[in-house]
């Protein structure tokens, strides 16, 4: 497995070893000792999918706070993404700074989101599935979002006018949230 640092502190892509031959393809999509032999050390309790089926949609900002926070290793098996990672631990030297990595099935590329980090993507073909490994249980009263298009923040999706749920379209601006300790409150550790 490759290891790639990226431009947000902890938030890794991971590229497994792929295994071809006419038959088809092979590979450890997950590997608890692998990743500790990398210095990445989760243990993940829950597994997500997730299915879009219209190119435009997004999904995020989300992430959950406190206690209920989680780290994420997510991975699209059907269709393509552009997958986002925005820092929001306070303190952290790259503070409210994002990623975006495509994944497809094709490139086989994973990322890592460490907790305190939100997360989201944007579908760029129809029929996505989407995969999520997450090292904390999903706590419907840690559930929390920022607007996809937060002008402090700056992601360049490539879109004017994604798919939205409910949730999602009415969702704070960080700057009117990032003071609130009960709505976010990740502080970043060396």
């Amino acid at each position: 497995m490759e290891v790639i640092d990226t431009a947000v502190e902890g938030v890794k892509i991971l590229k497994p070893q792929v295994f071809g031959d006419k038959r088809g393809w092979f590979m450890e999509s997950w590997s608890k000792k692998k990743m500790e032999d990398a210095g990445l050390f989760y243990d993940f309790v829950q597994d997500n999918q997730s299915f879009s089926s219209v190119k435009g949609t997004i999904r995020g900002i989300h992430f959950q706070y406190g206690d209920d926070a989680q780290a994420k290793l997510v991975r699209c098996v059907r269709g393509a993404v552009l997958d986002v990672a925005v820092d929001l631990r306070k303190g952290s030297p790259t503070y409210k700074k994002w990623v975006a990595v495509e994944l497809t099935p094709d490139n086989f590329n994973q990322l890592l989101i460490p907790r305190g980090c939100g997360h989201g993507f944007l579908t760029l073909t129809d029929d996505v599935e989407f995969v999520y490994k997450e090292d904390n249980l999903y706590a419907p009263k840690a559930d929390r979002n920022i607007i996809w298009n937060d002008p402090d923040i700056g992601i360049d999706w490539g879109i004017d006018n994604p798919i939205l749920s409910d949730k999602d379209a009415v969702a704070p601006k960080l700057s009117d949230v990032e003071n609130d300790e009960s709505y976010i409150n990740f502080q970043y550790q060396i």
